[in-house]
């Protein structure tokens, strides 16, 4: 539990109902600013501290210390919130279940230091664990599987891993990877990959990736647009039990 967060809401005379009502959410999302390791989003923490009488990094260390990019902290505390994520990748793994070797692999040729590398990795890493949490959210994933064939700078050892990894992470319950295999040719999923993101209250936003810096969407149209996309992709692509063969097959041919 977070002691900060209670003690305050104790002095000011707050519950998780009044918090609710006056931030505008869910009395069941208020409640959880008191465990450890759940902080609200950045539009409410404000808010929260002014109400309780407290400083933000007094009640949420984390938040000030976190290490994400700030331009993605926005989708980071949309990935914490979500019951469950949809993802279409048709380059890249997605992030929530790369390898440390793999991440690092994707980072080649940036403008950045070894350090600064090193840090993207680690949190990139650590934002996996919301698949691994209680009540963690199910996440859907489709990859092309182009992603499985194409080398990492000629690593084989790499990708192997990365490949043994996406068999073992479909294996969790609330992971499901489906597979588009080559055979399908061209299909919808070429105009580039997106997620879905659906909240506690039913509301959707997307990440949706691109050369530069992506977007977040939450337009009504344009959440439509992605969700029938979503469903295409989807139903070119193999089931959850042809894919876990597939992933096993492709970790072999990386030997």
């Amino acid at each position: 539990m977070n002691h900060a967060v209670i003690a305050a809401m104790a002095e000011a005379g707050e519950t998780a109902d009044s918090l609710a009502a006056q931030i505008g959410v869910d009395p069941k999302t208020a409640a959880k600013w008191a465990s450890r390791g759940r902080i609200p989003q950045t539009r409410h923490r404000a808010k929260v501290a002014a109400i309780l009488k407290r400083e933000v990094e007094d009640l949420w260390p984390d938040a000030v210390r976190r290490r994400e990019p700030a331009w993605f902290r926005p989708w980071a505390d949309i990935e914490r919130e979500a019951v469950s994520l949809r993802a279409f990748q048709l380059a890249w793994v997605p992030g929530l279940l790369q390898t440390a070797a793999y991440a690092r692999a994707t980072l080649a040729g940036e403008a950045l230091s070894p350090e600064a590398v090193e840090e993207l990795v680690d949190v990139r890493i650590k934002r996996q664990a919301i698949l691994r949490r209680d009540r963690a959210p199910m996440f859907i994933a489709v990859l092309d599987e182009l992603i499985l064939r194409r080398s990492a700078y000629g690593d084989r050892a790499l990708m192997r891993e990365q490949c043994e990894q996406l068999a073992a992470s479909a294996e969790l319950p609330n992971v499901s990877i489906h597979v588009v295999p080559l055979s399908v040719g061209m299909h919808p999923g070429l105009g580039g990959p997106f997620i879905l993101a659906e909240l506690e209250k039913g509301t959707v936003v997307a990440h949706v990736d691109s050369q530069a810096k992506a977007q977040l969407v939450d337009g009504v149209t344009d959440i439509a647009t992605l969700s029938r996309r979503w469903e295409r992709i989807r139903g070119e692509a193999l089931s959850r039990a042809q894919s876990r063969d597939l992933l096993r097959e492709a970790a072999s041919s990386w030997t």
